[in-house]
């Protein structure tokens, strides 16, 4: 790597090359799923719920895994053009999740439920391609372009896409929209429990303004990266001007609560 944060010309060529590549790899899938894509707003047939729900938190996690490594590059103060596109998230977004799941959004006709996954996958495309001005703006070391802030524009995407909701919730909330409602509460409450095993999540088919939903949520706990803003001291503020609130390696953080409507 060049001195003062520089790439050298055949790093830089790399990095275009790869990116292209992605790029051209969404691009054909794009092209595939033309018809599927119509058809977001589908509910969920009965049975297969439960695993629908659990790929949707994945597809959330990876997206968010895959902006945690970009931070550095789109905090860069001395480069404008940062390369991280839409069509960069998306394709690494499905090429990951393939790897997770054995399932290739490449090839919709194959996988179930591809059009809701694949909604997810453009929502997240979407919301990197509506960041670009603040990502590639020069001069700037910290953008406010955080993984917590990704997941929830994410969200509020898919949710007008597809119907089905999708947040980041937690006891300690920072953002009114991740307030947890009473069901969120309760259940948060269960993960804190020291009884409840650790990473479990859970699950319950119920009604929701009259209509059958499954709701799912997953524990999530604070690692390293997120001790930054939200660890100790508690009250000091992070980079963000928020307070920490003390967090401690390993403890709850929160969930990612999914509603999903059902047939």
């Amino acid at each position: 790597m060049a001195s003062d944060g520089m790439e050298s010309y055949s790093e830089a060529s790399r990095r275009r090359k790869g990116m292209k590549q992605t790029r051209l790899s969404w691009r054909m899938a794009a092209g595939l799923t033309a018809t599927v894509l119509a058809l977001y707003a589908s509910p969920v047939m009965a049975g297969n719920e439960a695993e629908v729900a659990e790929h949707l938190i994945e597809l959330v996690k990876i997206g968010r895994g895959v902006l945690s490594e970009q931070m550095k590059n789109i905090n860069d103060p001395a480069k404008a053009d940062k390369g991280f596109t839409g069509d960069y998230m998306a394709s690494q977004v499905v090429e990951r999740f393939k790897k997770t799941t054995k399932l290739d959004l490449r090839i919709p006709n194959v996988v179930p439920q591809a059009n809701l996954y694949l909604a997810l996958v453009q929502a997240e495309k979407e919301v990197v391609d509506e960041a670009q001005p603040i990502i590639n703006k020069p001069g700037i070391s910290f953008k406010g372009f955080i993984p917590a802030l990704f997941a929830r524009r994410v969200g509020e995407q898919f949710y007008k896409k597809s119907g089905v909701r999708m947040k980041l919730t937690g006891i300690d909330y920072r953002n009114a929209n991740n307030k947890p409602d009473d069901f969120e509460a309760e259940v948060l409450r269960m993960f804190n429990d020291p009884r409840h095993p650790k990473g479990q999540s859970y699950v319950r088919n119920t009604m929701v303004d009259g209509k059958p939903v499954l709701r799912m949520m997953d524990p999530e706990y604070a690692g390293p990266t997120c001790l930054g803003c939200h660890g100790s001291p508690k009250g000091d503020r992070d980079v963000t001007g928020m307070k920490k609130e003390g967090w401690k390696e390993g403890e709850l953080a929160g969930a990612i609560s999914v509603v999903l409507p059902l047939k």
